[in-house]
């Protein structure tokens, strides 16, 4: 069974909010208690934490569906709803998240601790306490709580190291990482031993740096062959790139310059990694025959412009230098960088027209009307009470709906559809709803008798 994941769908739903409650006060000797129901409590969010403590995508995997606790309706004496739990998903350091629907990047998680809600919890809908005014004292009807976000989202997980360690499989990349930290990778004399990205931490004098091992780099890696196409991403945060190359291999038509230019020719194919410092390590210089190929090659590399290392893993010899160049690399990269700021997520509001709604004319009889508020207060509507309707009638018109319909050519009895053509509620327009309607009967509205 795998035990790292980088790449995973996550179906996301925000808890819902509660009813608002529609009660009146009523106590012995006391007829006018007047209205006393509790607002709904909100939804849970759905938000997700970068942890240290967490590498692989794996639970959710396993479990792609997450929502959060709805929150509980209000009661009477003035009693709030409870709110919904959130729901706090950990994910590890240098996960991207983006919209399944259209690949949009929605946030680079960087940082222990970084949040984002990526769905957000329906709020709670207002009890007949907070309705309350001085034209409507006693309402009979309290506002429905909101549905919470529904989401479907990509998490992406890109490792977060200083050097990327790519070459063929079995070149000794894992070897590598034991040899130069406290990393302890599987390690085998075949192919693809390597199956998840490997991080090791190194200390060269006053640098400390991380090294990852991107296995399962072959000839067409970047279209999909092999392991590298899924792995690739690993390599885009690192600052500073090392070929190790195999210089004991066996295998028919590879050598240590043909194994450069074919990852050479993944890393290109792949994009983005053009700008990145190059080392070369020519491993296993400790079998016979490596080191007199090693010693073969590297002028061919060097004249490239490539600074050459000749190592072995295993004995553990130029493993020192390659160390101290790789740290030298990594810390001219950091004085580059500009200066790290904590995260601040940037939340960008969906712009509304000037009027917070719009109104359109569909045919000779028929217009929609889409908006923020329009749309809100249609679900916050308890359609099964005709003074809750009048409500959302009076509320319509102070935001001007009435008025932009009139103008946009609507008479009485034109059909009129708030919200999405698909979902959206649909009623037969009539212009007199739009007047303050006299105080009856709780419940009622005398222009909807």
């Amino acid at each position: 069974m795998a035990d790292f994941v980088d790449h995973v769908v996550l179906h996301i739903k925000a808890g819902d909010g509660g009813n608002g409650c529609a009660s009146i006060h009523r106590e012995k000797f006391k007829p006018l208690g007047g209205p006393d129901g509790g607002n709904g409590g909100r939804g849970g969010d759905v938000i997700l934490e970068v942890d240290p403590n967490t590498s692989t995508l794996l639970e959710y995997h396993h479990r792609p569906h997450r929502r959060g606790g709805n929150g509980k309706q209000g009661m009477g004496s003035n009693r709030d709803g409870a709110n919904g739990e959130d729901v706090v998903l950990p994910v590890p350091n240098g996960t991207v998240v983006k919209d399944a629907g259209t690949g949009e990047v929605l946030v680079d998680l960087v940082g222990a601790g970084t949040r984002y809600v990526a769905a957000q919890g329906g709020f709670g809908g207002l009890g007949n306490a907070a309705l309350a005014n001085a034209k409507r004292k006693a309402p009979g009807f309290a506002l429905l709580g909101e549905p919470g976000d529904e989401a479907e989202i990509v998490l992406e997980l890109k490792t977060v190291a200083d050097v990327a360690l790519v070459g063929f499989p079995n070149a000794g990349k894992s070897s590598l990482i034991a040899s130069l930290s406290a990393a302890r990778p599987k390690i085998a004399d075949y192919p693809f031993t390597t199956l998840i990205p490997n991080l090791g931490v190194v200390t060269a004098g006053e640098t400390v740096f991380t090294v990852a091992d991107v296995p399962g780099l072959i000839p067409g890696a970047s279209e999909g062959r092999g392991l590298g196409h899924e792995f690739l991403r690993h390599v885009e945060r690192c600052s500073t790139i090392v070929h190790v190359l195999d210089c004991a291999t066996i295998e028919p038509g590879r050598d240590p310059v043909t194994d450069f230019e074919v990852i050479e020719a993944e890393l290109a194919a792949y994009g983005s990694l053009q700008d990145r410092p190059r080392l070369v390590a020519l491993n296993k210089v400790d079998v016979p025959d490596g080191r007199d190929l090693a010693d073969i090659v590297t002028p061919m590399l060097e004249e490239r412009g490539l600074r050459v290392f000749e190592i072995s893993a295993a004995s553990h010899e130029g493993l020192r230098p390659l160390a101290y160049a790789m740290a030298e690399m990594v810390a001219a990269a950091r004085a580059q960088a500009p200066v790290e700021e904590p995260t601040r997520l940037v939340i960008r509001p969906r712009q509304l027209g000037e009027t917070g709604f719009a109104v359109r004319r569909i045919d000779e009889n028929r217009f929609q009307v889409t908006g923020e508020k329009p749309e809100r207060w249609i679900r916050q509507t308890d359609f099964s009470n005709d003074e809750a309707v009048g409500y959302l009638a009076d509320r319509l018109e102070r935001l001007g709906v009435e008025e932009q319909l009139i103008k946009a050519g609507a008479t009485a009895g034109a059909e009129v559809i708030i919200g999405p053509m698909e979902g959206g509620y649909v009623f037969d327009w009539q212009p007199s709803q739009g007047t303050e309607a006299t105080m009856g009967p709780r419940g009622s509205d005398a222009r909807l008798g």
